[in-house]
């Protein structure tokens, strides 16, 4: 009995298949993947529903931070990011913690309950992180996918007839 290995096509083929490579006159691979930046994330996670929404940026800027967070949060409410100094321009009422002097929750307003911590949105990411697990690397084209079928994975409880009826509706040709 002979042995066959399956391989697969990496990365994705070039839009212009006569442009010159796109290495030319570059530094090497090695550099070149230093300085890749990988797809970052924004997430939230509302305090009474419990449901969560993950999503794939591709940078994290000041501007993109300031929108995600406006379209997504009242006016009223309060968000508590971790330390990053971006997060400081926000116009809601923002709570910290400063895990580099390894406080991970804290009580704000005296009452004797932590109520500012960033573990329930850090909880979801390590989540992610255990679902693309088993795959052994995603594409990057392909991350926000995999992120939002792992985002319907935690926020249903159960597979109903009623959120298969959703899925239909909303991804109809």
């Amino acid at each position: 009995m002979s042995c066959s290995s399956m391989r697969g096509k990496q990365g994705t083929k070039h839009a212009d298949p006569t442009a010159p490579p796109a290495t030319a006159g570059q530094p090497t691979a090695r550099t070149r993947h230093r300085r890749a930046r990988p797809p970052a994330d924004c997430g939230h996670v509302g305090r009474t529903s419990g449901q969560g929404r993950l999503r794939v940026v591709q940078r994290t800027s000041r501007a993109i931070l300031a929108a995600h967070v406006t379209r997504v949060t009242g006016a009223q409410a309060v968000v508590c990011p971790d330390e990053w100094r971006e997060y400081a321009q926000l116009t809601q009422v923002h709570h910290t913690v400063d895990r580099g002097h390894r406080v991970w929750a804290r009580d704000a307003d005296g009452d004797g309950i932590r109520e500012v911590h960033v573990t329930t949105c850090e909880g979801r990411w390590t989540m992610v992180r255990n679902f693309l697990r088993p795959f052994r690397g995603v594409h990057k084209m392909y991350l926000a996918a995999y992120v939002a079928i792992c985002e319907v994975r935690s926020n249903e409880q159960r597979i109903t007839p009623q959120f298969i009826a959703r899925l239909v509706r909303l991804h109809y040709f």
